[in-house]
Order: structure tokens, then C-alpha cells, then sequence
């Protein structure tokens, strides 16, 4: 079986298992782009999952202007459309927020994080297929949770006994990506996902050798460093561990 076709199965089941999970206060509503959004979020993986990875980035979970609205990792609707080149129908989450409506690929709204993000692989490696020929990029977990004024809210702010399975499942979807991709070194975008990496991915060798976990800044707005110039420091710290960039 082709990588991409593995990933494409990875997360159906993750898909499946996720849709038997529930969650209270102080979540009032729950996006599965795996669900809604599965065709763009297939596409990606088909055009951007082919062959072994040297390197993944893996992001937290979904914002609600990113894979929230395309079901692409980091996923600013510009970079996504026009230079990933990602296609497909997106439909409507039930219920759905009144404060965040899903508007697919057609979104005006851009989301900063994935657009720094996507930005610095535009301007970095120029073509998606020679960034995605040694890279990719993933979400810890797929789904976006939004509290009843529609505020962002975080796996790490989720009860304890909700949260626990929801990283049980996810830590398992990962594993098999990563071995899928056989990848050696796994990037948490920000400390939480890297956290989450180190502990899904602890004694699981790829050909005998160890999976690397490492971090790298997460490209959010609300970090004052990210602000000061994230391409750059993304940059910096990864040659710092020892991946060549461009």
C-alpha cells in the first residue's frame, strides 16, 4: 500500500474513533474536519503524503480560520488553495457555531499561524513538491473546540477525564503516521505538541533507529517572539537540531 493511501486510512479511523467521543463545559461545540472537510484533507494527504519523510511537523490541534474551515493542517486558505494546490468540498459541522461559520476554501479570513507557516515554506523551498519531498506536516489532534462565546479552546484547558482518551487515540493515529513515513525526527510546533510527540512516539524505532522529538516555535500571534520574525527563528532553531534547511 502507497504512504498516502496509509495516511488516508490512518485518518478514517481516527475519524471514527473520534466520533465516539464527547466533551462538557467549558466546550459547548466540537469540529471534526475529518468529517466535513474529508475531501481537501484526502487531497492533502495524497499530493503532499507521497514517499518517506525525513522531518514532520506536528501542530496542536485545529483553529477555527485554519483546518476548521479545509481539513489542512495549519491551514490559511491562500497557501492552501492557491500554493498547495489543495481541492475539495467542504461541508457543515452539526451544530455549528454562530460565531464560526465554515466557509471551506472560499474563506476571506486568513489564519495567521498558517499563513507564517505556509509563508516560510513558500519563500523557503519555493515549490510544495521540494518542501514536501524531505517535510510534512501534521495536527496532534484533528479536532477544534469552541466554548459558547466561540473562543478557541485548547486540548491542555479540557477536563482531565475527557482529555485522557481524546490523546490516547490521537497518540495512536501518530504512531502509525510516523511509521507509515518512516520519519526519524518529529517537530512539535510549540511545547505542547512536543510534549505530546516525546510521549506518543517514546521507544518507537523506525528501521531500528530511535524516533527524535524536538521543537520548534509555534507561529501564533500571541507569541511575541513569533511576531518579531517566526520564518527566522523557525529557521534558526532547526539547523540548531541538525535539519538542513534551505
Amino acid at each position: 500500500m502507497s504512504t498516502p493511501s496509509t495516511l488516508v486510512d490512518v485518518s478514517a479511523r481516527l475519524r471514527h474513533r473520534l466520533s465516539g467521543l464527547s466533551f462538557s463545559d467549558p466546550v459547548t461545540h466540537v469540529y471534526n474536519p475529518l468529517e466535513y472537510a474529508w475531501e481537501p484533507h484526502r487531497d492533502y494527504l495524497r499530493r503532499c503524503g507521497q514517499g518517506t519523510k525525513d522531518v514532520v511537523l506536528v501542530g496542536m490541534n485545529p483553529g477555527p480560520w485554519g483546518m476548521a474551515q479545509n481539513g489542512v493542517p495549519f491551514g490559511a486558505t491562500t497557501p492552501v488553495r492557491d500554493f498547495l494546490g489543495v481541492r475539495g468540498n467542504v461541508g457543515r459541522p452539526d451544530p455549528e457555531h454562530p460565531k464560526r461559520i465554515i466557509e471551506g476554501l472560499e474563506l476571506q479570513r486568513e489564519e495567521v499561524s498558517g499563513t507564517r507557516l505556509w509563508g516560510w515554506v513558500e519563500e523557503t523551498w519555493k515549490t510544495p513538491e521540494a518542501f514536501f519531498e524531505r517535510f510534512f506536516v501534521y495536527n496532534f489532534c484533528p479536532l477544534c473546540f469552541l466554548a459558547v462565546s466561540g473562543r478557541n479552546v485548547t486540548p491542555d484547558k479540557l477536563r482531565a477525564h475527557e482529555r485522557k482518551p481524546l490523546l490516547a487515540i490521537c497518540a495512536e493515529a501518530l504512531r502509525e503516521g510516523i511509521r507509515a513515513l518512516e520519519a526519524r525526527r518529529v517537530i512539535g510546533v510549540g511545547a505542547w505538541a512536543e510534549k505530546q510527540c516525546a510521549q506518543a512516539l517514546e521507544g518507537v524505532a523506525i528501521r531500528d533507529w530511535p524516533v527524535e522529538v524536538g521543537r520548534v516555535l509555534h507561529p501564533s500571534p500571541a507569541s511575541p517572539k513569533a511576531n518579531r520574525g517566526w520564518a527566522d527563528a523557525a529557521t534558526e532553531e532547526l539547523r540548531a537540531q541538525g535539519i538542513q534547511i534551505p
